[in-house]
């Protein structure tokens, strides 16, 4: 099937892509065809974000989405920024210790993936065609090397890869332009950073996993509108960087959960026991207590910020938003920037398809530089590096320094604002050292003892992973691939206990006993395809490729 734009995943930045191409198209009155490919069974099971939205490039995309019936109906009232100093005890911290960037009053506290289905119903009625349940699992090229489009999954494959009664073949999408949009560390996003050098010289991108719950609670404990958001306990009892969050949203509802960076030192910590832990903190608890857990799900973040974003254009398409890692760290948002992204780059592949051009390199990087998304990167590009190599009070006081600084509210009477010039900061902090790298040794490690769930506020990966909705077929190929399968024993289990088991917020991962022998099993059907693993592995001997189209979590408005 041929198309002039085919755009891989179906998340804000690529229905924002799709959607602009099909303005622009109408705009121009110049036919075009536009194809998005979603591996979820349908448009937003996969999606899962806090989410605070900032609603700046959708103001640009649908001047019009309230009257249009947007998705944002809880704003942000109230905002609480704390320090969490035990088990027991927080601080409130000021508007004076947070930067102007973390503060969220006139936002909008949302369900990431009702707005892409409501962006999905937009494209559609713009003439896009959207297809759910079809994983996007190889990229076409020209004889010359450049992207010619994908080749979705085969589905109906048994274990050993052999075709069973149900068998279908892939379909190969040809197009002029193909834009990747798969979020952070989308499998195909690397095959594209890796075949044509978009990082060269930056630094190694850095991620988060992000878990998070969503909750019905009773109605006097509900506040909507009421944001809080935390750093400290229980993270800081391991000196790992990350922070905590909990959302009044509507309906009785909360969106719960914690941020874990991924370049932490002690195989022995558990994202998800931190995370069941953090909930029996009183500053969360309070709300919780009483309530009903209604769904679970886990996601990595791409957040090195600017400093790692690779090249984004290559002959024949764009990479855009997380699957690139336009996250904007210094807000801990990044739908907003995705959006931007998607949109640059509809308008930089139009551009190409208006003079007649095909699988030639867009022109993204000039609009892109010329964009408030480029500003607003280039200003939070120290944020998270900081954080990263002064630590978490000491670079967050640094980080809220610069932030106040570029703020540039104390310039409105300065010459310098008279002559259109911005403040900068002179400097950039960079962090060198790949996530996968920071793990020490079990013997240079202090071991770490969670309690046992309480069913009430804690729970265990089997009922959480049950809550996740996650779903694939049995008998098909594992999608979790192993470079040396005899790297989990023979090397990772003495030296960092297989910290598979433990990173992973599914129970993917485990060491089981055959035979008097120690085996590494792989639960492929429990994956949520947060894409930890393909990060965290020390060695990198895990890769995750897609399973069939339609598998995985079924996330309901997460």
């Amino acid at each position: 099937m041929s198309y002039d734009v085919v755009i891989v995943g179906a998340g804000p930045a690529g229905l924002s892509t799709a959607c602009r191409l099909m303005q622009l198209a109408n705009d121009a009155e110049q036919p075009l065809s536009v194809c998005v490919v979603e591996k979820g069974a349908e448009v937003g099971a996969h999606i899962l974000s806090g989410a605070i939205f900032e609603h700046k490039a959708l103001d640009e995309l649908f001047p019009d989405w309230e009257r249009m019936g947007a998705p944002l109906h809880t704003a942000v009232s109230e905002d609480k920024f704390c320090y969490l100093t035990n088990q027991y005890n927080y601080l409130n911290l000021t508007d004076t210790f947070t930067p102007d960037s973390m503060q969220n009053v006139g936002h909008f506290a949302i369900s990431l993936g009702n707005l892409c289905r409501w962006l999905a119903q937009q494209a559609e009625q713009l003439g896009v065609e959207i297809y759910a349940g079809f994983a996007a699992a190889e990229i076409l090229y020209t004889s010359q090397g450049f992207v010619a489009g994908v080749a979705t999954n085969d589905m109906g494959r048994d274990k050993s890869g052999e075709p069973k009664a149900n068998f279908e073949p892939g379909i190969e999408l040809h197009a002029k332009y193909t834009v990747f949009a798969e979020g952070a560390r989308g499998h195909l996003g690397k095959e594209i950073i890796e075949t044509f050098h978009l990082d060269h010289g930056k630094q190694p991108q850095h991620y988060a996993l992000g878990l998070k719950e969503l909750w019905e609670i009773p109605p006097e404990q509900h506040q909507p509108g009421l944001v809080i958001h935390g750093v400290g306990w229980p993270l800081s009892q391991t000196n790992t960087h990350g922070g905590s969050f909990l959302y009044h949203l509507e309906n009785n509802q909360v969106a719960v959960g914690l941020i874990v960076d991924l370049n932490y030192q002690n195989p022995h910590l558990s994202p998800f026991d931190e995370f069941q832990q953090m909930k029996h903190h009183p500053l969360y608890s309070k709300y919780l207590i009483g309530g009903n857990r209604i769904a679970y799900g886990a996601r990595a973040i791409a957040k090195g910020g600017i400093s790692s974003l690779p090249r984004q254009q290559f002959p024949g398409g764009v990479l855009v938003g997380c699957d690139a890692g336009t996250l904007n760290m210094a807000k801990i948002k990044g739908s907003h920037t995705a959006m931007k992204s998607g949109m640059i780059a509809a308008e930089a592949v139009f551009s190409e398809i208006a003079q007649g051009l095909t699988h030639t390199t867009p022109g993204y990087d000039c609009l892109f530089v010329d964009s408030w998304l480029y500003q607003e990167l280039h200003d939070a590009r120290n944020f998270g590096a900081e954080i990263h190599k002064f630590g978490q009070v000491c670079g967050g006081a640094l980080a809220t320094f610069e932030q106040q600084w570029c703020k540039q509210s104390w310039l409105k009477n300065t010459w310098l604002n008279k002559v259109g010039l911005k403040p900068d900061i002179p400097w950039t902090v960079k962090d060198q050292k790949p996530d996968h790298e920071c793990l020490k040794p079990l013997s240079q490690s202090k071991p770490r003892h969670y309690p046992k769930p309480d069913g009430i506020l804690s729970f265990d990966k089997t009922s959480s992973v049950y809550l996740s909705g996650a779903q694939h077929e049995e008998n098909q190929p594992c999608h979790l691939k192993l470079n040396d399968p005899c790297i989990p024993i023979k090397v990772h289990l003495a030296e960092y206990g297989e910290p598979s088991q433990l990173y992973c917020p599914a129970g993917v991962y485990e060491v089981v006993e055959i035979d008097n022998e120690q085996k590494f099993q792989i639960n492929a059907a429990n994956c949520v395809h947060c894409k930890t693993c393909d990060i965290k592995d020390p060695s990198q001997n895990i890769t995750w490729v897609a399973p069939e189209g339609g598998g995985g979590p079924k996330y309901p408005n997460m």
